[in-house]
């Protein structure tokens, strides 16, 4: 293997956050700073655009004991963005530039945090230095609660938005049934094109607590159907529970949600959102019953008080094995899983996936995990999300409430 590059490195998160996407950069960060190869570690402040910008944080200035408060604090403390470079083929102002910082600061080693758009990011700035033959080791650090990028078995992240999400449907369903009156509640959970958040819902019914139904994006939507199912339900029980994704849409691809039209983000992606309030008044018109639409919007990605054991050692060390395989030779990679769930338990290894088959390719729930009537989850999806919900938090508190990490930032000049 080839021989490790003397020169510093740049750690960047991007995308949404997660509860657990700073222990990935801990990973990244630790690692590096233990290294006697990389001279400097920086952080960039709101991702991509902190190269550009020249807002580079010195991540050696900080106290080591404040940093490790990072495991256990949500959201990106570096900063994030939605900054969609363009293709260096049609405009490289933007990759001239990070070249020029680059070499300003002595950048051997990239790492970049995040999702699909990120890991695309990531793909174009590796071959643009591989081009320019500019020697610098770039790898992608996955991050997405909404679990779909390609190859990895999950994403740092989703374990732990999924164990939030079980807990509020076990929570919201005790609600449910405290009055001895009738109740339909939908619950929105987030998921665009793929379902893997709602259909973590259905973990709650290992207590009896969970949805009635389930919709996932997977499926079309047929609104009839919705509302036969829910009748049926609820004639039956008194009660109907349901988990639908945010994306769910039509036969015609068209979102069901009335907020579909709201706007778009950096990607271009479309910003869904009251779909819950929506079916709620259909489910209302057609019933008469009490209906109640929630949704969960912000809460299940930043859950870090209800995060995942599992999750918290598996992004810290999806952080680490980057540096390690940087270090190693190995650029224009991800970060992934390599699972196994048999009689001996849960097991989970590290691999490398290639940036241009991870980038822009969403990895959707299995067509064989969604029950045939297309509202429910089969034991399948239960057998694989479960054990990435096991394990607590060792999260510090002060007077009650989380410690969370207070970063210096010390910038670069």
């Amino acid at each position: 293997m080839n021989t490790p590059l003397i020169g510093s490195a740049i750690i960047g998160q991007s995308g949404g956050p997660s509860a657990v996407i700073n222990a990935s950069a801990y990973g990244v960060i630790k690692t590096a700073l233990e290294s006697e190869y990389i001279t400097k570690v920086y952080g960039a402040n709101h991702g991509i655009r902190g190269v550009l910008d020249d807002r580079l944080m010195i991540m050696d200035e900080e106290d080591p004991k404040e940093l490790e408060k990072m495991l256990y604090t949500p959201s990106s403390a570096l900063g994030s963005c939605r900054y969609k470079i363009a293709d260096p083929d049609y405009d490289d102002t933007d990759f001239r530039r990070i070249l020029e910082i680059f070499k300003k600061y002595n950048v051997r080693y990239f790492f970049y945090n995040g999702g699909n758009d990120s890991m695309d990011t990531c793909n174009k700035i590796s071959k643009y230095m591989a081009r320019v033959g500019y020697d610098c080791r770039v790898i992608g650090v996955p991050k997405t609660i909404d679990n779909d990028l390609y190859g990895t078995d999950h994403c740092p992240g989703f374990s732990s938005a999924a164990k939030y999400i079980a807990t509020s449907f076990m929570e919201v369903s005790r609600d449910c049934h405290v009055y001895d009156t009738g109740m339909i509640t939908i619950i929105e959970c987030m998921g665009r094109h793929a379902g893997w958040l709602t259909a973590a819902a259905a973990l709650a019914n290992l207590t009896g607590d969970g949805p009635d139904l389930i919709y996932l994006p997977e499926r079309d939507f047929d609104m009839d159907q919705f509302i036969s199912d829910v009748k049926r339900t609820y004639e039956a029980t008194g009660k109907c529970l349901v988990a639908v994704s945010e994306g769910v849409h039509y036969a015609d691809g068209s979102f069901v949600s009335e907020a579909k039209t709201s706007g778009t983000d950096g990607f271009g992606h479309a910003q869904l959102g009251g779909l819950a309030s929506r079916l709620a008044s259909v489910v209302k018109a057609s019933t008469g019953a009490k209906v109640r639409g929630i949704e969960l919007s912000l809460l299940q990605r930043c859950a870090a008080h209800c995060a995942s054991g599992t999750d918290i050692e598996e992004s810290f060390n999806s952080g680490r094995v980057a540096v390690e395989s940087a270090l190693a030779g190995h650029t224009d990679k991800m970060v992934g899983f390599r699972c196994t769930r048999d009689e001996n338990g849960y097991k989970c290894s590290y691999e490398l996936f290639n940036l241009s088959d991870v980038a822009n390719t969403e990895q959707k729930v299995p067509q064989e995990w969604i029950n045939e009537a297309g509202n429910g989850v089969t034991r399948g999806f239960i057998d694989y999300c479960l054990p990435l919900i096991a394990g607590e938090t060792s999260m510090v508190k002060k007077n009650g409430l989380p410690d969370f990490v207070q970063l210096k930032k010390v910038f670069a000049e």
